[in-house]
């Protein structure tokens, strides 16, 4: 079970933007992670790779937490939203919630549940 504290570095890295960062720290190095029904990213390493084009394909990405994370044993519930920039200059935001599973102080799973309609606005 995760720590109040452990959940709350974990959510100001993102908010700080430090995205790399908070998988290589918080994430298990074979945790999962799933896009609202698709195929899982397994493994740290690849989220680490996924998320750098994400941010390469961005010219700026921010993180805003809604309200506070929940925390039920091993699992946290957050609400988020998200700001994508392009190189263009155009702002797509997205509100999720992501529900994570933890194993002490590390994430071995996660899942982004959003409606992808958002993206294209």
């Amino acid at each position: 079970m995760p720590s109040r504290d452990i959940v709350e570095a974990f959510a100001q890295r993102l908010e700080a933007g430090e995205f790399i960062e908070a998988i290589e720290q918080f994430y298990a190095s074979d945790a999962a992670t799933y896009e609202n029904n698709a195929a899982p990213t397994v493994g740290r390493d690849k989220l680490v790779a996924k998320e750098r084009g994400v941010l390469a394909a961005s010219k700026a990405v921010t993180a805003v937490r809604i309200g506070p994370s929940m925390i039920e044993g091993d699992h946290v519930a957050t609400r988020w939203s998200f700001s994508f920039t392009n190189a263009e200059g155009v702002t797509r935001t997205l509100d999720e919630i992501a529900w994570q599973t933890w194993q002490g102080d590390k994430l071995i799973e996660e899942r982004f549940y959003y409606d992808p309609k958002q993206l294209g606005r």
